[in-house]
C-alpha cells in the first residue's frame, strides 16, 4: 500500500516538483497552496506525512502546525529558508519531526522524508509483548493506536517524538537518563544535530501529561544527569 505524502506549499512549481518527484518514488502525492487545502485533503483521505512550508502569504507553516498539533499526530517536516533558523527551532518546539532548509535538493527531501516515516513505524521503541497498553498516573498508553487517553476519555494528540518519548519513559521508570540515552532510544541512527535540544521535546511532553508543568510531578530533571520518570 502506498504511503501518502501532502506537499503544503504556496509556490505551485515546488508543489508540482515534489508531488512529481515523490510519485517517481514509489509514494503517493497530493499537493495544497495552504491550511485551507490541507485540511480538505485531510477530511478527505489518509495522510501518512506532511511536507509543510513555514512561509505563506494567508496563513504561516507555524500557525498551521500549532493547530495540527491539537487533535494530530501525522509526522511533519518543515521547509524553511535557509537563513532563519528560529524558524526550524519553533517548528521543532511546536511537534515537527523535521526541518528540510531551502534551497534544497528533492533527493535530501526524500531522505527526510523516508527517515521520518521509518522512525514513525520500524523503529519506535518496541512495545511490552504482554501488554499494548501502559497506564501511569491518570493517563493510558495504548501502544498499538499510538493514543494518549485521560481518565476522561479524552485523547491527546502526540507526535511521533512525543509518543517515543513517553514509551521510553515508561519503559525505564524509575532511572535516570541522559539526553544522549534518551536520544538514542527515541531516534537512533536518524537523529542529527537539532534533535539534542531534548529539553524541547521533555517541556513540550510535560505540558501534556503533568498536573502542573512548571512544577513536574512525572518527568523530573536530575541536575547534572539528565531525567528520571516517576509516578
Amino acid at each position: 500500500m502506498q504511503q501518502h505524502i501532502l506537499v503544503v506549499d504556496d509556490h505551485e512549481d515546488i508543489r508540482s516538483l515534489l508531488g512529481s518527484y515523490l510519485e517517481q518514488h514509489g509514494y503517493r502525492a497530493s499537493v495544497a497552496s495552504g491550511g485551507t487545502g490541507m485540511r480538505e485533503v485531510l477530511d478527505a483521505e489518509h495522510v501518512d506525512l506532511i511536507v509543510l512550508d513555514v512561509m505563506m502569504p494567508d496563513e504561516d507553516g507555524i500557525s498551521i502546525l500549532k493547530g495540527l498539533r491539537e487533535h494530530s499526530a501525522i509526522p511533519v517536516i518543515m521547509l524553511t529558508a535557509m537563513s532563519e533558523d528560529a524558524d526550524a527551532v519553533l517548528g521543532l518546539e511546536m511537534g515537527a519531526d523535521d526541518y528540510v532548509s531551502k534551497p534544497f535538493s528533492p533527493r535530501v527531501l526524500l531522505a527526510r522524508v523516508k527517515a521520518v516515516l521509518r522512525r514513525d513505524t520500524e523503529e519506535s521503541p518496541k512495545p511490552n509483548k504482554t501488554s499494548t497498553e501502559l497506564r501511569f498516573a491518570n493517563w493510558r498508553l495504548d501502544l498499538k493506536q499510538r493514543q494518549l487517553t485521560s481518565e476522561e476519555d479524552l485523547v491527546v494528540a502526540l507526535s511521533t517524538s512525543e509518543f517515543n518519548l513517553l514509551q521510553v519513559f515508561l519503559n525505564n521508570s524509575e532511572q535516570v537518563l541522559s539526553r544522549d540515552q534518551i536520544l538514542n532510544l527515541t531516534k537512533g541512527r536518524d537523529a542529527h544535530p537539532f534533535d539534542r535540544s531534548i529539553d524541547n521535546l521533555i517541556s513540550r511532553l510535560r505540558k501534556k501529561i503533568e498536573p502542573d508543568p512548571s512544577d513536574p510531578s512525572l518527568i523530573k530533571t536530575v541536575w547534572g544527569g539528565g531525567y528520571i520518570f516517576t509516578e
